[in-house]
């Protein structure tokens, strides 16, 4: 049984990861800013009472993440798996303003998708080291996206989201070649183009395929 802490674990990829997690037989620790409106993680948790754990996190509060490690550390003493899955894809919702393309830009929606996207998953990894260093063959995967290579941009939006995982991608890179030293392994996983809010009921990807490969992934994974 491995001790798992997946963000943005409410909808989507973070839901289906904690979903296959559990029927695997995981401990699982499942985050999302609002745990109150999360009716389909708390149906989870109807069918998995002593195995999941739903705790309040928002990746961009930094009082939010001190006490979401708290709820964590009084229920178990490590970790195993961190999967940082919590993202934002402006425009991706009717609730969400466009300001991806030339002439709409605001700093503030800029900023906002940086620190939900890459500056978050470093906040959360940094807050949860501890746990991670005490599990058994630790990792961290962080979702990226093609859409943060710099070698394959060839079009202009979206500016933020490519902007906020070519940081994450660089976070992590430079997190990787620090913790190494403790044993615990940092890796960007890019899941392809899922079927989500986010991602479109137009995408290839199955969110079921997407999960097992990146669980199968962190299973797989090892120092070289």
């Amino acid at each position: 049984m491995k001790r798992v802490l997946i963000t943005g674990a409410n909808r989507g990829l973070g839901l289906e990861l904690t979903r296959q997690a559990l029927e695997r037989g995981d401990l699982v620790f499942a985050t999302c800013r609002r745990p109150e409106s999360a009716t389909d993680l708390h149906a989870l948790t109807g069918h998995y009472p002593d195995r999941l754990t739903v705790v309040a996190l928002d990746v961009t509060d930094e009082a939010s993440i001190r006490a979401a490690h708290a709820a964590v550390e009084s229920a178990t003493a490590s970790l195993d798996l961190l999967i940082n899955n919590a993202g934002v894809y402006p425009g991706a919702g009717p609730e969400d303003p466009e300001n991806q393309r030339l002439g709409q830009f605001t700093a503030d929606v800029a900023l906002q998708v940086l620190r939900v996207n890459a500056v978050g998953p470093l906040l959360v990894a940094q807050a949860f080291l501890d746990l991670l260093r005490a599990g058994t063959k630790p990792r961290i995967l962080s979702l990226s996206s093609g859409q943060g290579s710099i070698t394959w941009k060839a079009a202009g939006d979206p500016y933020h989201y490519s902007a906020s995982k070519a940081t994450l991608n660089m976070y992590m890179r430079a997190l990787a070649a620090e913790i190494g030293q403790y044993g615990v392994l940092s890796m960007l996983v890019d899941p392809g183009w899922v079927r989500t809010g986010m991602g479109g009921t137009t995408a290839a990807q199955d969110p079921a395929v997407a999960a097992k490969g990146i669980l199968r992934l962190a299973e797989q994974l090892h120092d070289e």
